[in-house]
């Protein structure tokens, strides 16, 4: 189990775990920081303070009301449909891929992705706010064409962590990927593991 501090490519802080369960299992885990109760503290009591001066000028209490009920359903709705805790690949070199991605208010959206649908593993480029950022992305077969891509599935979406992080995950992803191919090649042509 190795564990260390990086930074996304905003130059914040993101922690990250890789978990080893064997030569052909890994787990790789992105955590985003916390959300900062200084900033919710901040912008709640601006759109407060907006709303008084509103009710200060209108003498309307609904305006109050109105943005008390606003404050708390927009709150949740960030929580719950944006803001990410977590962000997990686990690799099974025999079985597949699973992504889980973990919310604020803990609502978890996991994906699987079979073994024999994966074509590769990659770290891919791409322009985002007039800068070059890499990303992790799993590359699937495409049925009728064998050298084609059906589907580009990125990883880490959230938290967008730097290259030095990517490395890390994209080299151990490699190795699990080729033992599991070694081993599927021994056993078809021996018979057993």
């Amino acid at each position: 189990m190795a564990a260390g501090g990086f930074r996304d490519v905003s130059g914040g802080s993101i922690s990250f775990e890789q978990r080893l369960h064997s030569s052909l299992c890994g787990e790789f885990t992105v955590t985003s920081p916390k959300l900062s109760l200084r900033s919710v503290l901040a912008a709640t009591s601006g759109v407060w303070l907006a709303a008084y001066f509103a009710f200060y000028y209108t003498q309307n209490s609904s305006v109050l009301s109105a943005t008390i009920i606003l404050t708390l359903v927009g709150m949740t709705v960030y929580l719950h449909l944006f803001k990410i805790d977590h962000e997990t690949l686990l690799i099974i070199g025999s079985v597949g891929v699973q992504l889980t991605t973990l919310y604020a208010s803990g609502r978890e959206n996991v994906t699987f992705i079979e073994i024999n649908k994966v074509k590769d593993i990659v770290i891919n480029e791409a322009i985002y706010m007039q800068k070059v950022i890499y990303y992790l992305c799993i590359l699937l077969k495409d049925p009728s064409n064998p050298r084609g891509v059906l589907e580009v599935v990125p990883v880490f979406q959230s938290a967008k962590p730097r290259l030095d992080c990517l490395t890390a995950v994209y080299r151990r992803c490699q190795q699990i990927l080729l033992e599991a191919k070694i081993r599927y090649e021994q056993f078809e042509t021996n018979g057993n593991l």
